[in-house]
C-alpha cells in the first residue's frame, strides 16, 4: 500500500501516530495540498503522520483493511508508538470504522470527519428503528461493513472499557450526509461532536481538523 510519511522530527519518533485516510477520488497528497500537514506542524506538535492511498476496489472487497493491517499499522505499532489515531475523511472515515471495529486494541482514538455513513437502505433501516439508540439488528454477517460500522458505534458508546477507542465526529451542517451523520452523533457525547457551517467539502473539513487539533492536542 502506497503511503506518505511526514515526521516531527526526522532523528526521534513522536509520541502520537496518526493516519489519514483520504476520501473517494482523493490522493495522500491532497492532505498536505490543503494543508492538513501544515496545520500539524505550525502548532508544534508531536505527532508523526501517515497518509495511506485507498484503492476503491480494495474498499469494495474490504481488503483495504488487511493493507492498512499488515503495510501500516502493524510496522508502525512495532515501532512503539504508544498513541494512535486514525483521521478520516468520508469513504476514508468508513474505513477507519470498519478498521477500529475489527482492530479495537491497535487504535487510541478516531476522527471521522463527515463519515459516509452507507447507503439509504441501510440508514433507512436505523432511522425508521427510532435511530441508532433504538435501532436493535439481527445478526450481521462479517462481510456487512456498513451495518458492521454502525453496530459498532451503537455499542462503543455502551462500553466501560478501560481500552476503549476515543472517537471524535465533525461534519458541516449542510453536508449531503448531515441527517444521518447526525444519527451517529447521537451516540456521542456532545463535546466529541463538532457541526459547522458548511458542505461536503474541503474547506470544512480543514476547518473541523484545526478545530480537532486545537481540541485535542494543543492541551494534552
Amino acid at each position: 500500500m502506497r503511503h506518505l510519511i511526514d515526521l516531527a522530527n526526522p532523528d526521534k519518533k513522536a509520541h502520537t501516530l496518526i493516519i489519514l485516510l483520504p476520501g473517494a477520488n482523493h490522493l495522500p497528497e491532497d492532505f498536505i495540498a490543503q494543508g492538513f500537514i501544515s496545520a500539524v506542524r505550525q502548532r508544534q506538535l508531536n505527532i508523526d503522520l501517515v497518509m495511506p492511498e485507498l484503492a476503491f476496489d480494495q474498499i469494495a472487497d474490504q481488503t483495504v483493511l488487511l493493507k492498512i493491517h499488515d503495510t501500516v499499522m502493524q510496522p508502525y505499532v512495532a515501532m512503539g508508538y504508544t498513541n494512535i489515531w486514525i483521521a478520516g475523511i468520508s469513504i476514508g472515515a468508513y474505513v477507519a470504522i470498519a478498521y477500529v471495529h475489527r482492530h479495537p486494541e491497535q487504535v487510541n482514538g478516531l476522527l471521522l470527519l463527515a463519515p459516509y455513513p452507507g447507503n439509504r437502505i441501510t440508514t433507512s433501516e436505523i432511522a425508521l428503528a427510532g435511530g441508532i439508540k433504538a435501532w436493535a439488528p439481527d445478526a450481521i454477517a462479517d462481510d456487512d461493513t456498513e451495518r458492521g460500522n454502525w453496530y459498532w458505534l451503537k455499542s462503543h458508546a455502551n462500553t466501560t472499557h478501560t481500552n476503549t477507542t476515543e472517537v471524535h465526529l465533525g461534519y458541516g451542517e449542510d453536508d449531503r450526509f448531515a441527517r444521518d451523520i447526525a444519527m451517529m452523533a447521537q451516540i456521542l457525547p456532545d463535546e466529541y461532536v463538532d457541526k459547522i457551517p458548511g458542505d461536503h467539502v474541503w474547506p470544512v473539513w480543514q476547518q473541523l481538523w484545526h478545530n480537532f487539533l486545537d481540541k485535542i492536542f494543543s492541551t494534552r
